[in-house]
This record gives structure tokens, C-alpha cells and sequence, in this order.
């Protein structure tokens, strides 16, 4: 689900730096780090971790404690990008298809969700976020109480949680007024761009270093959205009739849930450091940010109500006439058909796809998450361009618009050549 967001860090001592491939210690920007409150690095003594080939998947030897073994752990599994999970590559796998299928009725839903909630896209943002609220707080109280969340999961420092909130709060509602306003085909492709903005900001704030060949799929990737967008339909450009605000609308959605994603996946690597070792569960990132994200929401209503042409003094009629078009009830409704159902199927594929997409990034990295569900991207344009029950007229899709789609799958095959390992170069 597209979501709105924005961004404000602070300022406090620089955490333990990560190492790059190379070896070399990152140092990084005070100003955001401070912000998710990284622990003073903890004597290593003689604790050593020598990686294989393999990415890190395997240790040659140890030695130290078992917190120094345990944060070495982590520091290797963020250089490979593997996660760290301890997940094999069967689960990721099965993880990473579930996500896919999750993806894609997702992005279709979406569009469908709009049609009867097209002048309500913010009362449908704000039940969404309250709603996910309570399910995942009680997702987590089950899991608390069944010993699989423990206490010191629970002590996690909430800063962090409060900056995913604020940008996902910031996201939800944008991303759904640009979405209302733009043709169904342009929404996946326009959404693409998260994956631009993910490579940056992982580069910023986890100090990643990429390939030649995953760079120049990313430009590929960028590429492909450019051409895509600009090629259209056969019957005239695909956003032809559509101003370019709101395309930028939802790239900057797309921005702010990228940023989301890479402090998520922060999350998961510091917080394994504080639990030696143990990832955060899943409903502990979902249920804390999603709070946080509720808070934003409620405190920034005036702001959103007013970006989105609904005067605040008026917010209370509108959520009441969004509420009875959410439930198709009363009053003249002729343009709600369609609800309750469309929105609410919406609604629980979308949870099911942002628990799916967070626990592929606690077993891989945000990248990898990203590029499993843009997999998806090809087969939700096609769906979308089809005559669909409640989208009966469809989209012809010209020869340039699928060039760009093209375009933008040879980026991300591209990007995920695998890399030939030490021994294989020797041999060769």
C-alpha cells in the first residue's frame, strides 16, 4: 500500500560502524543515527569472525564471547546482505514467493479499493492505520504471553519505532490521493522508484557498497519507469489527461516508504546486537511503528485534511459521509458500489502483504524485499489493464509502454547476477 511519510532526525553520539566488504569501518552521519539510538559499541575482547566465500554464511573459526561472537554474527550477515536470520535458502524462497502473491493482489485491490472509496481515499487511510493498530497489538499480546516475544524485545529503544511511524503516517495518506488520481497501469510502475530511493538510503544509513551490476540495473530499473510512464496507452499517453504532480506525489511516497523500510531493517540489525544474536519478532516493528504511525496520523489530521481540500472544521462530516460510503449505508450512495467488500479485501491483503514483506526483510535485507515484490510488477499492470468487474474500460497497452516494463525486468535480473565467489574466479 503506498503510504505517506516525512523525516526529521536529531543528534547524538555516533554508533559501532559497520564494516563495508572491503574491510573498512563506515562512519556514519551523526545526525540520523542518533536519532535510532545505536548502543556504545561492547568490548570485543579477542572476538573474531573469519568469513568464507559464502557470503558469511559459515565461520571458519570464533573466539571471544558470546555477545563478541554474537555481534560479529550480525556485522557479517550486514555486509552479505543475507540477513542473518539463520534462515535457509528454501525459506527465503518460499518467503520471498509468498510475497510475490501477496504483492500482487495488493496492488490490484488497491485500485479496486478506490473505486467506491475514490472521494474517501483519507477516511479510508485513517481506518487502515487505526485498524492495523489493534490487530497487531493483539498479534503481539498472543505472541508476548506465548513466550515467543520476550521482554527485552519489548525494551527496544522506541525512537526508532517513532521515526518509521512518522514516515509511514506521512506516506499513507499522499499515497493514496496521488493513487485516486492516476490510471491504474501507471501506479506499480510509478511506484518503482522505491526501489531508486532504497539504494541510496541503504547506502546513507547502513553503509552498503553495491556492484557494478546492481547499479546499472538500477539505472535500468529508473530507465524502464521513465519509458513506461512517458509511452502510455495506444489511444494516447497513460497519463496523458493527468498532471505531473501527482505522479511526484507518489515517488514521494514511494521515498519516504523506502526510508521506512531501510530503518526497519536497522532495526533488525541493532536490535540483534542488544538480544546477542535474536532478531526482534516481526509484531514488534509492526506493532510499534504502526502505533507511532496512528500518532502521526491523529497529530498531523488538520495538515492532511487540509493538503487533501477537506477543511478541518469539516473533517467530522466528511469521515461520517467516508464512513457510510466505507459500509454502504444511508443516504444517496449510487457511487459506493462496490463497498463494503473491495475496501475491506484491501485491507487484509494489505496486512497480510506488509507482515509477509517485513519478515522477508528480517531474513534477507530491504533490497532483496523490495526486488521479490517488484517481481510483481509485471503481472499487476497486466491484470490492471484488463477490463476487471469494477474497471470495466480497461487499458490498451502501447509497444513503448511495454518496452519500459521490459526495461525495467532486465534491471532487476541485472541487478541479481549472482556474484562468482573466490574459488570460481580462481578456477576460471
Amino acid at each position: 500500500m503506498p503510504v505517506p511519510h516525512l523525516l526529521s532526525p536529531l543528534s547524538l553520539p555516533c554508533p559501532l560502524p559497520s564494516l563495508l566488504r572491503n574491510g573498512a569501518p563506515w562512519r556514519c552521519p551523526t545526525l540520523l543515527r542518533a536519532v535510532l539510538q545505536v548502543p556504545p559499541p561492547a568490548p570485543l575482547h579477542l572476538g573474531l569472525a573469519v568469513a568464507r566465500g559464502d557470503g558469511g554464511r559459515r565461520f571458519v573459526g570464533t573466539l571471544g564471547s558470546k555477545r563478541a561472537r554474537a555481534a560479529g554474527a550480525v556485522r557479517v550477515s550486514a555486509m552479505s546482505g543475507d540477513g542473518g536470520g539463520g534462515a535457509g535458502s528454501t525459506g527465503i524462497a518460499a518467503a520471498a514467493a509468498a510475497t510475490v502473491v501477496f504483492a500482487v493482489m495488493n496492488r490490484v485491490l488497491y485500485k479496486l479499493a478506490l473505486v467506491p472509496m475514490k472521494d474517501y481515499p483519507f477516511f479510508l487511510a485513517q481506518f487502515a492505520t487505526f485498524g492495523y493498530v489493534l490487530v497487531y497489538f493483539s498479534i503481539l499480546f498472543i505472541r508476548f504471553r506465548a513466550g515467543i516475544v520476550t521482554r527485552e524485545m519489548l525494551a527496544l529503544p522506541k525512537s526508532q519505532f517513532m521515526l518509521i511511524g512518522l514516515l509511514e503516517a506521512l506516506g499513507a495518506a499522499s499515497g493514496m490521493a496521488a493513487a485516486a488520481m492516476l490510471p491504474g497501469p501507471s501506479i506499480p510502475v510509478l511506484s518503482q522508484s522505491f526501489l531508486v530511493w532504497q539504494l541510496i538510503l541503504s547506502v546513507l544509513i547502513l553503509g552498503r557498497k553495491y556492484r557494478a551490476n546492481q547499479i546499472l540495473g538500477c539505472l535500468l530499473v529508473t530507465t524502464g519507469v521513465i519509458l513506461a510512464v512517458a509511452g502510455g496507452a495506444s489511444d494516447g499517453l497513460i497519463l496523458s489527461e493527468v498532471k505531473f504532480f501527482w505522479p511526484a506525489v507518489m515517488m514521494t511516497s514511494a521515498a519516504f516508504q523506502a526510508a521506512a523500510s531501510i530503518i526497519k531493517e536497522f532495526v533488525f540489525i541493532d536490535g540483534a546486537k542488544r538480544l546477542e544474536g535474536k532478531r526482534p519478532d516481526i509484531f514488534v516493528v509492526n506493532s510499534f511503528g504502526s502505533g507511532f504511525q496512528a500518532l502521526f496520523i491523529f497529530l498531523l489530521l488538520p495538515f492532511l485534511s487540509n493538503l487533501k481540500g477537506i477543511p478541518f472544521a469539516q473533517l467530522p462530516a466528511y469521515l461520517n459521509r467516508g464512513a457510510a460510503c466505507f459500509l454502504n449505508v444511508g443516504g444517496n450512495l449510487k457511487d459506493c458500489h462496490g463497498a463494503p467488500l473491495l475496501p475491506l479485501l484491501y485491507i487484509t491483503l494489505n496486512m497480510a502483504f506488509n507482515i509477509s514483506i517485513l519478515n522477508l526483510v528480517k531474513m534477507s535485507t530491504a533490497v532483496v524485499a523490495s526486488l521479490t515484490s517488484t517481481l510483481a510488477v509485471p503481472l499487476s499492470i497486466y491484470i490492471l489493464s484488463l477490463p476487471l468487474p469494477y474497471l470495466p474500460e480497461g487499458t490498451d497497452l502501447s509497444t513503448s509502454f511495454l518496452i519500459g516494463v521490459a526495461t525495467l525486468v532486465l534491471g532487476l535480473l541485472l541487478y541479481n547476477l549472482p556474484q562468482k565467489s573466490t574459488n570460481q574466479v580462481k578456477k576460471d
